[in-house]
């Protein structure tokens, strides 16, 4: 077997593992490991090539910018177990209850606004299907809507700065996060937006599948309604500007005073502040929040360990370079290449966490999409858009499953009347995997949804560069050619000039004469 054919057959055991359904950071180190001993055996490298995989690894786990993500995981973990979902959830209701798909709405601008402070979807669906669907389904709102719209309310974490994806996204493609989290608000906004339109159009088309809340089912109203809202907006809004505007994460900022890793523990002590505003800092709120912020970085670390070694080994059989013929070879240009590999991400969204994608598959795509001319910022946007539907995906989206659970949970406390059918939740999910794929379209065909809110490179054009030196007056210079305006000054004037000079000379003599 020649080298050049390896890396496709490597490349076939790398997707044939993910589907396996085993530990993905374990199968890669395995698979990784496998092959290079295979290699090694045929003589495509020597065995000193694998003795630098230690050094890899560390490297790779000294990088400062991964830090970021516990710091932005505990944050999130504190602000989704200190009630914030709970009230803002309850006081948006009651605002936006008595019109027709209110609690629709509200669910749709509480995901959005939870997933510019927390950035995690589990906790984020658990809470709100918790609160909002005994409610939804109480008063009559159709049940394949109301687990749609929990589900896919959820998934916009992912794409809402500070989503932990967008760190990855920025490391993997060595652009800068606050770059990445501008480049997401223009996708972000746009998704909330096709949500709401899709709910303002069944409550037109279909007005008894949202229908609204009774005014008597309020139980506030007036100035007191209003204060409740703002006592949870204000706060995360000033959470969500202290963070992102410090790393330069929001539109409009240009300049950055703080890294990622130092605005994530900034955003740590305000979710703190936020916990106990609310009342509920407590000893156990903190230790949960650290366990599974331990949990989540564990994960990451040993996909990113297990992701190395593969790649390590899938380089030195010139993987990448076979990769890069493939994909550069398509027709259509860079349109050809984003549609096969939108397809090929939304296929292994089946399958895989969005951490194993942008570990694995990320580092194989980037350099391709920026031979291509692709600006990597947006290429990073579009496919943290693709990859939302990970979750949304029947029938292995962790969505679909929180909801599953939880409906489970509710029924067997007796909060609903009858049990959720998984027909439901699963159908129900679809129209809004839609949704993002049309956002995935908008995306690729204006791209102008990402760039417009990204500071633009000034072009220099490099032949019309002028560099203008100063012409020092030589030593040795004549009278004449130091001052070729006036040739006939006086003998004396000439006479005063050569003195210096003639000084000048003799200690450059003496300095450089040689002792005898």
């Amino acid at each position: 077997m020649e080298m050049q054919n390896f890396a496709p057959i490597m490349f076939g055991l790398l997707v044939l593992v993910m589907l396996i359904g085993f530990p993905v950071a374990f199968s890669l180190s395995a698979l990784g490991l496998g092959c290079g001993i295979f290699a090694i055996q045929m003589g495509w490298f020597p065995a000193s090539f694998m003795a630098n995989l230690p050094l890899n690894v560390f490297g790779i786990l000294s990088n400062d910018l991964l830090l970021a993500i516990p710091f932005f995981t505990f944050m999130g973990a504190v602000l989704e177990k200190c009630g914030l979902a709970e009230d803002m959830l309850d006081s948006m209701g009651q605002l936006f209850g008595p019109v027709k798909g209110g609690l629709g709405y509200s669910v749709i601008i509480v995901g959005f606004i939870l997933g510019a402070i927390t950035g995690t979807v589990a906790g984020q669906v658990i809470a709100m299907a918790l609160i909002s669907l005994p409610v939804m389904i109480r008063y009559g709102y159709n049940m394949r809507y109301a687990t749609g719209v929990l589900a896919a309310s959820g998934t916009i974490t992912q794409l809402v700065p500070p989503s932990l994806v967008l760190i990855v996204m920025a490391d993997q493609l060595g652009r800068s996060v606050g770059d990445m989290y501008k480049g997401a608000w223009g996708p972000a906004i746009l998704q909330v937006t096709l949500f709401a339109l899709y709910t303002f159009a069944l409550g037109i088309l279909k007005p008894q599948d949202v229908p609204g809340v009774p005014k008597e089912a309020r139980t506030l109203k007036g100035w007191a309604l209003w204060f409740k809202c703002l006592k949870g907006i204000i706060p995360s809004a000033l959470l969500i500007f202290a963070v992102l505007g410090s790393m330069g994460g929001l539109p409009g900022m240009n300049t950055a005073i703080a890294t990622p890793t130092e605005a994530g523990a900034m955003g740590c002590m305000g979710a703190l502040l936020l916990a106990a505003i609310h009342a509920r800092l407590t000893k156990s709120l903190v230790w949960e929040a650290m366990y599974s912020t331990m949990r989540l970085t564990a994960m990451v670390v040993f996909i990113l360990i297990g992701s190395r070694v593969f790649s390590m080994v899938f380089q030195g059989v010139d993987g990448a370079k076979w990769v890069e013929s493939m994909l550069t070879g398509l027709p259509g240009g860079q349109v050809g290449f984003l549609l096969v590999v939108n397809a090929f991400i939304f296929f292994l969204a089946f399958f895989l966490d969005f951490f194993e994608i942008a570990f694995i598959i990320l580092p194989l795509l980037g350099p391709v999409a920026n031979k291509l001319g692709i600006d990597l910022v947006w290429f990073g946007v579009l496919l943290c858009v693709n990859m939302q539907t990970s979750f949304m995906h029947p029938p292995f989206g962790f969505a679909l499953f929180y909801l599953r659970g939880i409906a489970d949970t509710l029924f067997k406390e007796g909060r609903i009347a009858k049990p959720i059918a998984s027909s439901d939740i699963y159908m129900g999910a679809i129209p809004w995997v839609i949704m993002q794929l049309i956002l995935v379209v908008i995306v690729i065909f204006v791209p102008q949804s990402v760039t417009l809110f990204i500071d633009k490179e000034e072009k220099i054009d490099l032949d019309k560069v002028v560099i203008e030196m100063p012409m020092d007056t030589p030593l040795s210079a004549s009278p004449d050619e130091q001052n070729p305006l006036a040739p006939e000054q006086a003998p004396e004037s000439n006479n005063a000039q050569k003195a210096p000079e003639d000084d000048e000379q003799k200690r450059m003599e003496e300095l450089f004469k040689v002792k005898k």
